[in-house]
């Protein structure tokens, strides 16, 4: 019997599709600005930095290292951890861990997106390499 607690489906809009679409093949998307060349997640239309709407969908090989974590041990749902990640392409991003060891997260530690199944789109979180 499986007591976890079902994940939601992401509420997918025209601007989001792109990232769903893709997350159900399994890859991991970023967009990048033009205008300035800056990537950033979570992507929008607009770029977070220059404000230009120059922005295109960018694959992300979905690798980087933890930046900053906490541990939550009481929770209804059992311990978890959250925490931001630096990817390689340079955006940071704020995440849950999953299928791991969480006394064994480290700050610099390589993680890659894992994603995990809804009744819509898969939702990306990190587990570490």
């Amino acid at each position: 019997m499986n007591d976890k607690p079902k994940l939601p489906a992401p509420q997918v809009n025209p601007e989001s599709k792109p990232f769903w679409d893709a997350a159900s093949q399994g890859k991991f998307l970023i967009k990048r600005c033009t205008s300035c060349n800056e990537p950033h997640y979570f992507p929008r239309a607009l770029c977070p930095f220059c404000f230009s709407d120059q922005t295109v969908w960018e694959e992300s090989k979905g690798e980087g290292e933890i930046y900053s974590y906490s541990l939550m041990r009481k929770s209804a749902a059992g311990p978890y951890a959250i925490g931001y990640v630096t990817l390689d392409e340079g955006p940071s991003l704020l995440t849950n861990f999953v299928d791991c060891d969480l006394h064994t997260l480290k700050i610099g530690q390589r993680v890659k997106v894992v994603f995990k199944p809804t009744d819509g789109a898969p939702l990306p979180f990190f587990t570490p390499i």
